[in-house]
Parts: structure tokens; sequence; C-alpha cells
């Protein structure tokens, strides 16, 4: 019997780990590339000796690329060399309180004493419940592809179900726990890893809480872009074919089924299974014949599925070393409710935004010159709406960012910056496809999807499946990379039919 033949589109993290999982299953893979390298929107740029990872920062969950690894017969730490950081974050309040987040317990109960009192049941009682709501995913969420509840309930006992705290969101459940605003706050944000609003999400991502506390938050030596270097040499000792500089211009169809990818310059791929790593939205806006049954599918799916928040990156070299920051720092706003409305509700940049600051160069001296910081600067703003958002004036809102952080604590960083490159959401857009240059894909939202995502398995095409934060389990590293296993393992149970010869 002839060999089986996948083509993924796109070589992010997603499509990268579903071509591994399909060779592993005997496919012969090709991977086709728009831009000049892997790694989709985990990518690096230099300039001037400083090195910045453009996207994801933070790794959680590496069980998950040790997974795929252990899957074609590898060992992660062969590839690449993951180090756990601590403190994991440097908090920063309008009114001066600095709290720093760590996964040392005893040392976390210290930080919270400076806002709460009795910190130590209120932590305990908050990571269990976040404990069993990830141990509960570990049974279903991790493991399948999920599409919705009917499929959540094949793996779950009722009491199971209302352990996952369905009735609440993110937001409610730290209230109902804490009932401080600094620690509302800050537990709150970590449902931003997932770009989603804490006022909306579904209590179940309080989970991620005890990802990051209770299984730790780790970096990558060299760079995070050496996730994508360790995958690339995977995929060559695998002989997966990737073609770079190769945009695709639309999927093959034959009746209800597509067969294949036709490139820009006109080259037919034709493939027993095709993998979409661009989000599903887009790819059925630009890649898929524009038929009335297409229409209307992608008119149901912008409805229920929100694209999640975009950002503003500032990549600053400075000229000198902020001594207080830690290597993941968070400026938060003094109104977070305030803010999160701006940004989900109304759809413009939060006047007052939290900020994320990012220095690889604290873990890895290799990352600046020495006395210098590496800033990766990170505001989420809201993602673009097709012909409905104002163009926004981003060199405005580059000072207001700016601005903040002189305000709060950074004092001089104007005249520091040596080096500066901005990604907008224009960019991401441009650069990586996503809707509206969305960052992690699909905004959970308790009441217009439940916190599900799109199914990974095309509901108008056979032979068509996607990965990415668009699908099952969601945005952020760990999540993308699972989907594309999880996508690998549906392709397997869907297609069983015979190949033709």
């Amino acid at each position: 019997m002839k060999k089986k033949t996948a083509v993924v589109v796109g070589a992010g993290l997603g499509g990268m780990s579903a071509a591994i999982r399909l060779s592993a299953d005997g496919y012969d893979v090709k991977i086709i590339e728009k831009n000049s390298n892997i790694g989709g929107k985990l990518n690096r740029r230099e300039g001037k000796g400083f090195t910045f990872d453009t996207g994801p920062s933070i790794l959680t969950m590496p069980w998950v690329l040790e997974q795929l690894f252990e899957s074609v017969h590898r060992r992660l730490e062969d590839y690449i060399t993951v180090e756990r950081v601590e403190p994991q974050w440097r908090t920063f309040f309008e009114d001066g309180t600095q709290l720093d987040v760590t996964s040392d317990l005893p040392n976390m109960l210290e930080e919270m004493a400076k806002v709460t009192e009795r910190p130590n049941r209120k932590l305990t009682d908050f990571l269990s419940y976040s404990q069993d709501m990830y141990e509960l995913c570990m049974k279903s969420f991790y493991k399948y592809s999920i599409e919705d509840l009917k499929d959540l309930k094949k793996h779950h006992k009722l009491s199971e179900l209302f352990q996952m705290d369905p009735m609440n969101t993110v937001a409610k459940a730290t209230h109902k726990h804490f009932d401080n605003k600094y620690l509302e706050q800050l537990f709150n944000y970590f449902v931003m890893y997932v770009g989603s609003n804490p006022y909306a999400t579904p209590a179940i991502l309080n989970q991620l809480v005890y990802v990051q506390l209770g299984l730790g938050i780790h970096y990558v030596k060299g760079g995070m872009y050496k996730i994508a270097e360790g995958m690339g040499r995977l995929m060559e000792e695998l002989r997966i074919d990737v073609e770079l500089n190769t945009p695709v211009h639309r999927f093959v169809v034959d009746g209800d089924r597509v067969i294949g990818v036709e490139t820009a310059e006109g080259t037919v791929h034709e493939a027993d299974v095709v993998v979409s790593n661009l989000e599903v939205i887009p790819a059925y806006r630009k890649l898929a014949p524009q038929t009335s049954k297409v229409k209307k599918e992608t008119k149901a799916l912008e409805k229920k599925f929100d694209p999640t928040v975009s950002g503003l990156v500032l990549l600053l070299g400075t000229d000198r070393k902020f001594e207080n920051l830690k290597h993941h720092n968070f400026l938060f706003s003094e109104d977070p409710e305030k803010e999160f409305k701006q940004i989900f509700e109304e759809g413009k940049p939060a006047d007052d935004p939290t900020i994320y600051i990012g220095i690889s160069a604290r873990s890895d001296e290799t990352q600046a010159p020495e006395g210098k910081d590496n800033l990766f600067v990170l505001t989420h703003v809201p993602p673009l709406e097709n012909k409905k958002r104002k163009p926004i004036d981003w060199d405005a809102y580059r000072e207001t960012v700016l601005d903040k952080l002189e305000r709060m604590g950074m004092e001089g960083l104007r005249d520091s910056i040596e080096f500066e490159y901005r990604f907008t959401p224009e960019d991401l857009e441009a650069l990586y496809g996503p809707n509206g240059g969305s960052i992690y894909g699909i905004a959970a939202d308790r009441k217009s999807n439940g916190g599900f995502k799109i199914p990974s398995k095309s509901q108008i095409y056979d032979g068509l499946y996607f990965v990415g934060g668009s699908t099952h389990p969601g945005g952020g590293v760990p999540m993308v990379t699972l989907s594309g296993q999880l996508t690998a393992d549906l392709i397997k149970e869907r297609e069983t039919e015979p190949v033709h010869q």
C-alpha cells in the first residue's frame, strides 16, 4: 500500500508538532511555510548585541514537549536545555506595593502576608482548588481533542464536571477565595497566558495557578527560539520536508474533501490529509472556496469565537540595567475591571494598561551586552476588527506605555534606549495570519463558547484538520504544541479509509 501523505500549512509550534506525530504514525509529511523561518510567533530578533524572543517568553508544562519528543523515541534534553525560573514573576502595583510570585510556598506566604492576614489557609485552599481542576483536565482536556460539552461528558462523571466550577468565572472564584484586591488582580492575571478576560472566562482556567506555582515556569537556555530550532533538528532527522518562503494560495477541493493545497506560485501538493496551522477562521476566509456553505460556517464561527487580545510589543535594548526588575515582571493597572472592560468590551487600548516586561538576560547573560538589558515589553490591546475599529496611533500609545514604566520606577528609560523594534497587531496579522492579530487564538468566554475552542476537524471538509491557538486546547506554547499531538491522534482515529493506489 502506498504511504499516506500529509501537508501541513504553517510551521508554527502546532504545525511542527502535528508533523512530527504524523511522521511517527507513518505519514510522509511536508510542511509549507510562507515565512523564511520556522516557529511562527515563536521568533527571534537581534540588534546591537541584544537578542529578543519576539513571541512567547514563558514556558509552562514542559512535559508537553517531553511527550512530543518521546513519541518519536527522543529525549528533549538532547535538543534543548530547560531551566526553572525563580522568582517566577515580580509584580508591581500603582500604590508602590511589590509582590514576588514563587513556587517556594513559604516564601510565597511571606509575600502574601504583605497584603493579607492568614495567607496560609487562603493559598492552601486556592492551590488545592486549582490542582483539582488541573488533574481533572489531565483526564480529558490534555489527553483528547475535545469539541464540546458532549465530548467532555465522555470522560467525566457529573460530580467531576461540577468540580470544574462551571457556574463561576475566573474573577468570581478568586474573589471567593481571597476577597483582596492585590491577590485577586494577581491571580486573575494568570488567565492572560491564554489572552482571555478573567471577568468572562470559565473558572476552570484557574488551574493555571497550579500549573505555575505547582509545576513551575521555565526558560530555555539560549532563548525560547531554541524550542523551534530543536523541533527543526528533530524534523530533519525524521526526514520531514519543510518548504520555506512559500505562501499557500488555496485548499484544493474535490467534492466534500480537501485533497491538497496550491501555493501562490501555482504548485499543487496533493495529500491524503491537510493540516492548517493557520487559524480556522482566516483559513476559511482566505484558503477555502467561498461557497455559501463555507461563508455560513465562517459567519457562525465568528459569532461564537472571538479572537483573544493582540499586543503592542516593544523590544528595547537599554544602555543600563534596571536592577529592580527580574526575568518576568508585571506592572499592574490601577483599575483592572476598567482595563479589561476597555479592551474586551469597548475594543480600545486601556488608558492605564498592565505591562509585562521580560528580561531574558537575567537568566542568560548571552542575551544582552554586559551591563545592559534586553527588555521585551508587551502591552495587551484589542484585536483588529474588520471594518469596525478606528486606526490606533501606535506612536502615541508607545508614549502611554513608556510614561507608565517611568512613573512606576524605571526613571530614565527613554534616555537609555539604544535599540528599539516594534510589533503591532497589524504586524502580527501580516506575519502570521491570526484572526485580528490575535496572540493566543480564541478567547475563552463562559457565555459564548463555554471555554471550548473550534473543532480540530473541519466541519465542512473531510481530510482537513486544524492546529494552533484557535483549536483545542488553546493558546500558549504548551497548548499549541499539545494541539498538534491531539490533532494527530484524531487523524489516526478518523482517517482509517484505505489510501488510493
